[in-house]
This record gives structure tokens, C-alpha cells and sequence, in this order.
């Protein structure tokens, strides 16, 4: 079961939102802080009382064991682009123990149908190279890349 969710379920919210922190600041260590700070924790109250924003939860037999953040994005007209709305996902993780359960995809198809009951195109989102297996399953579901973003370490020897 997916559903919006309520301020009682911040704590494991948080709970997730830390297994996905943990799993960025383990392969970029150079980008992402270890911990889970407060400021942190305090988004996910933010995320829920916003009016741009949303954060949905996926339960089985009562555990929360998936999450979302969307942000609902208003991008206006400028001289190279058309105004886009976009149905933003900020943050998504599944418990590890949830993995390959269906959880991630359940979560994904309430997200393209509220998206659709709003008025919005389609869905968006960005993640970070190293997540291989975030990628794959983006790549089942239809996600396609638009946008690459591209560095080069100036600390590295040439």
C-alpha cells in the first residue's frame, strides 16, 4: 500500500532517509558528510508541511518500508525554455530488507498516477553515478536520460 504521508511517520521516514544518506556518504565521501544531522532529520517535517511538496510511503503489513519526497516545481518561461511544472522526486529509498519486493515500483506507479491526477507531463529525477542498481531500475520503469552532469577532480594527478 502506498499513501501520503502523516507527521506520526517522520521517525522511520527518517529511518530510510538515513540508508540512503549512509550509501552516498560511503561512495562519495569527498561530496557527502557522514551522520544524519538534525537539519537533516527537520527537512523531512519541512518536505511534509510545504505546499510544493509531498513525501509518500509505502507500507507492508504496517512497516513503512519505501518513501518519496516530491517536490512539486514551477519552472517559468526564460529565452531558452518553455514553462514546465514538474513532478520533482527529491528523495526515494527502500529498506534494504524490502529490496526487489515490488516496494520501488508500487511507490513509482502511485507517483505517475498522482502525477497525472495534478496535470503533470512527467516524472523527474536525478541520482548520482555510483548507484548502478538505482539506475537499472529507473531504466525498467521507462526512465530515460536527458541531462549529464560531468566533473573532473583537479586534487587527481593528469
Amino acid at each position: 500500500m502506498v499513501r501520503f504521508a502523516e507527521e506520526r511517520d517522520i521517525p522511520r521516514i527518517n529511518e530510510l532517509r538515513r540508508q540512503v544518506s549512509e550509501l552516498h556518504a560511503q561512495s562519495r565521501p569527498d561530496i557527502f558528510k557522514p551522520g544524519f544531522c538534525q537539519e537533516l532529520q527537520d527537512r523531512a517535517y519541512t518536505l511534509l508541511r510545504e505546499e510544493e511538496s509531498d513525501i509518500l510511503v509505502a507500507e507492508r503489513d504496517g512497516v513503512i518500508c519505501g518513501m518519496a519526497a516530491i517536490e512539486y516545481l514551477n519552472k517559468p518561461e526564460s529565452p531558452y525554455c518553455h514553462p514546465r511544472r514538474i513532478y520533482y522526486v527529491t528523495e526515494f529509498g527502500v529498506d534494504e530488507a524490502y529490496q526487489r519486493q515490488g516496494v520501488g515500483r508500487e511507490l513509482m506507479a502511485f507517483m505517475e498516477a498522482d502525477a497525472r491526477a495534478k496535470g503533470f507531463s512527467g516524472i523527474e529525477l536525478d541520482m548520482w553515478a555510483f548507484n548502478e542498481n538505482a539506475r537499472a531500475f529507473y531504466e525498467a520503469l521507462g526512465f530515460q536520460t536527458y541531462r549529464l552532469y560531468m566533473e573532473r577532480d583537479l586534487n587527481e594527478e593528469t
